[in-house]
């Protein structure tokens, strides 16, 4: 059965309207807010929230500047994978290696930790902001991290991203660990 004219159920518009509304909660904004601060009816905004509609760039784009946004930001799928973990990976003696790890959309705040634990050392992490990520980046040693429910076993050139918002924790065992720590929280204006 096709969906009722002028109205869409396409995953694009979908992951669009998840966007917005995930993007208007996290400012602490109300829908009548936002649609007062881009021009749009509340009846407007309810339809693409809930994937509802095609929106013109330009809808898009007074969205985007409501929520103090880049318009890119709309118009990226954030569907959480859960812990997301890269192995190391070796190189040839004399060869250069240069590999994307993990892109970070915009929207967010970063700050840029380095962490260095000795052997037999645990500590548990305090749950961030709403929607914040981690990323791990394990320099030398060996680290048992993440997700309290799920922790992995890292080794040097690992790397593992997870939900920082959740209790998590850090743990070595026989040998220090040398780990980057980037802390990703969405901006909230």
């Amino acid at each position: 059965m096709a969906p009722p004219s002028g109205q869409s159920t396409s995953s694009t518009a979908a992951a669009v309207g998840a966007q917005i509304r995930r993007r208007r909660e996290q400012r602490g904004m109300s829908g009548s807010e936002l649609a007062r601060r881009a021009g749009l009816s509340k009846a407007t905004l309810s339809q693409l929230e809930a994937g509802k509609g095609n929106p013109t760039i330009e809808t898009l784009d007074a969205l985007a500047i409501a929520l103090r946004i880049p318009l890119t930001d709309l118009l990226t799928r954030d569907t959480d994978p859960g812990p997301v973990f890269v192995a190391g990976t070796d190189l040839a003696e004399d060869e250069v290696g240069r590999e994307l790890l993990r892109r970070i959309s915009s929207g967010h705040s970063l700050e840029i930790w380095r962490l260095r634990m000795p052997a037999h050392t645990e500590l548990a992490g305090v749950p961030h902001a709403t929607g914040t990520v981690e990323h791990l980046l394990v320099a030398t040693g060996r680290l048992t991290a993440g997700p309290t429910d799920s922790p992995r076993l890292l080794g040097a050139g690992d790397l593992l991203a997870f939900a920082g918002d959740a209790p998590h924790i850090y743990r070595t065992d026989t040998e220090p660990a040398d780990v980057t720590v980037v802390i990703a929280s969405p901006i909230v204006s």
